[in-house]
């Protein structure tokens, strides 16, 4: 299908790639997959003819048909509405309905045989191509994306960027190509959108290949992954998973032949000193030198998962309640977003804010921050210490500083050498540091921001969707410094990986109130696939960053209902408190087990295993007692 044959292409000096090879087969689902810079974009604008390699060559079969959906097609605008922009795939479909309609025009007064034969003929056509579907299919493919039926008929240029690159991908799938070049399609999509297109792309028959961070998405739809790195291009046969076991044990091989040929090296090199100075062994001693030059040296293994190797501390803890939610309501117009919603984040809680776009995630994280007027009460607790990381704090970063300087102005209690250390936990190390701001990709900028986010003394996080334009390496990296760090955070994040590793509580907008899942994110999809499914619409806005679907009025819970969930949460906090009491209890009797008075006395030591088990025993109880309570008030919340 495309075949890459010893491609080389040059950025002045630099090789960004250097004789790589690569061929994709028909039906063959890429990840391709590598670290920021390392030049995934430019191979796909080299296969599409944007960019010349210097050397080597690309071959592919003329009447190949690519779709290439890439950053570059968010500045694309029009006045026509989505479903017109979206239909413009259709071409020769579009052009054979215009021809008709004209010689349906013309045959009320020309009844000619030759007119007859023409529209005869140009029907046949246009019902051959599907004419008479392509809007149904449009439809289709646009309501999957997050369209409801009336965005469907609103122009183009009123919605932003994400939602306009939704129109582009709907444009692209629409045209049915024989390969797919997809460069970060899942950017600006909310989960159900995310989960859409991995259908959609499961059962695509042409080739895809596809750039994307989320490892999720790449597992679900990948069959073979391909990795740039070192200017090379690596194939593995299998999903990102596989590529991670693969690599793994690749190189272990590798390292195992590296020590092997380093220990034969030096062994070699002692002999030829041994030898070299001695007349009847100079001749050996010289072809063993030549014999050492000549070998192909066999590297060692770099490590590309850097761990973070410093703690984050802040002066003082919190209180136990950190934020306190009560009788909020926030509407746009036309558009309720919150209605006497109420919501608790205590000391500890990692909170996942998840949902599809228009649902108020970002609004809600902005009330919270006390950047967002709402009518209600927003309180923060006792000693609670908040930084807010945002997208559009990237604009914020100082130009003309370079990235140790932003850090420096930012957080001058930290010495230069902690600061450098943070730094090389996202990726910028040696003189790296020395760049300026103005130079970074949008990747590197978010990796500064959020560097200096974590350099905060604050013991609360507002996370908005930390994981964009960060590289998997990099949200990995994220990913330890959010388990290491001990105070609370509340984030929004489509990257479903992220959210798996780093959140115990999960909360939701449903209804205009914010409603909360006590367990990982995992749990929560689990749980959430057994729920009846409910109807919604989202009305992308232009003059904001998530859409505002409309929804339905909420029915009021009966005065039962709320004596029943009154009743059932006052039992989840005593069982909460019982738990506390009991976790305390069970860690004072393993302590007196470690004891060396009740470890060498046989006696006390059958009194203190028993009593042990006993309160084990009543933990487990507790908890089981806990789990049943909260799974009962999650589902009288969602009914």
């Amino acid at each position: 299908m495309i075949s890459i044959n010893d491609l080389t292409f040059l950025i002045g000096s630099r090789a960004l790639y250097d004789e790589a090879n690569w061929h994709i087969k028909p039906g063959d689902r890429v990840g391709l997959i590598g670290a920021n810079g390392t030049g995934k974009s430019t191979l796909l604008k080299i296969i599409v003819g944007e960019y010349a390699p210097s050397s080597g060559s690309i071959s592919m079969s003329k009447d190949l048909k690519i779709g290439y959906l890439n950053q570059d097609l968010l500045s694309y605008d029009s006045h026509h509405s989505i479903l017109h922009v979206a239909m413009e795939a259709f071409e020769r479909q579009n052009q054979l309905h215009d021809e008709i309609e004209a010689l349906l025009k013309k045959i009320e007064t020309d009844y000619s045989e030759e007119v007859l034969n023409k529209l005869s003929d140009k029907q046949q056509e246009f019902e051959a191509l599907d004419g008479y579907n392509i809007e149904y299919r449009a439809n289709e493919i646009l309501a999957g994306l997050g369209f409801s039926t009336e965005d469907q008929h609103r122009p183009l240029n009123t919605f932003s960027g994400g939602w306009r690159m939704r129109v582009m991908l709907a444009k692209i799938l629409l045209q049915t190509p024989d390969i797919l070049l997809l460069d970060e399609p899942t950017n600006h999509m909310d989960l159900p959108s995310i989960k859409w297109l991995e259908t959609y792309l499961m059962s695509f028959e042409g080739a895809i290949v596809i750039v994307s961070h989320d490892r999720y998405f790449l597992d679900k739809v990948v069959n073979r992954t391909v990795e740039s790195r070192k200017g090379k291009l690596t194939a593995y046969a299998g999903n990102y998973s596989f590529y991670l076991e693969e690599k793994a044990l690749r190189g272990e091989i590798q390292k195992g032949e590296y020590k092997n040929q380093q220990a034969k090296i030096k062994q070699e090199e002692r002999l030829i000193e041994r030898f070299r100075a001695k007349a009847s062994k100079a001749k050996m001693a010289q072809s063993r030198m030549k014999a050492l030059d000549k070998m192909e040296r066999v590297e060692d293994v770099d490590d590309d998962n850097p761990t973070v190797n410093f703690s984050f501390k802040f002066t003082k803890p919190s209180g136990r309640h950190v934020i306190r939610i009560e009788e909020a309501n926030k509407s746009y117009p036309n558009v309720h977003i919150l209605e006497n919603a109420e919501g608790v984040i205590e000391k500890g809680d990692k909170i996942a804010l998840i949902g599809a776009n228009g649902k108020g995630k970002s609004t809600l994280l902005r009330i919270i921050a006390g950047a967002e007027g709402f009518d209600g009460k927003c309180e923060t607790g006792h000693n609670v210490t908040t930084t807010f990381f945002a997208q559009h704090q990237l604009e914020s970063l100082h130009l003309d500083n370079t990235i140790l300087e932003e850090l420096q102005a930012f957080a001058p209690k930290h010495t230069d050498t902690e600061l450098r250390s943070i730094l090389g936990c996202f990726l910028f190390t040696g003189d790296d540091v020395f760049k300026k701001i103005r130079v970074l990709s949008g990747g590197e900028k978010s990796r500064v921001a959020l560097a200096k986010s974590l350099t905060t003394d604050s013991n609360f996080l507002i996370l908005d969707e930390p994981t964009n334009h960060l590289d998997i390496q990099s949200v990995n990296i994220l990913i330890q410094a959010l388990k290491q760090y001990e105070g609370t955070f509340i984030a929004v994040s489509h990257d479903r990986y992220f959210l798996d590793n780093v959140a115990n509580k999960i909360w939701f907008i449903e209804d205009r109130d914010i409603k909360e899942y006590p367990g990982t994110y995992a749990e929560y999809e689990e749980w959430n696939a057994k729920r009846p499914p409910a109807a919604a619409t989202s009305i992308p806005y232009k003059q904001e960053k998530e859409a505002k679907p409309k929804v339905e009025e909420k029915k009021p819970a009966t005065p039962n209902t709320q004596q029943q969930l009154k009743k059932l949460n006052d039992q989840l906090q005593k069982a909460e408190t019982e738990i506390a009491e009991l976790e305390k209890n069970v860690k004072n009797i393993e302590e007196e087990l470690a004891s060396d008075q009740v470890y060498g006395d046989p006696v006390k030591l059958a009194a203190a295993n028993k009593k042990y088990l006993d309160a084990k025993h009543l933990l487990d109880t507790a908890q089981n007692t806990w789990e049943d309570l909260a799974s009962e008030i999650m589902e009288m919340e969602g009914k």
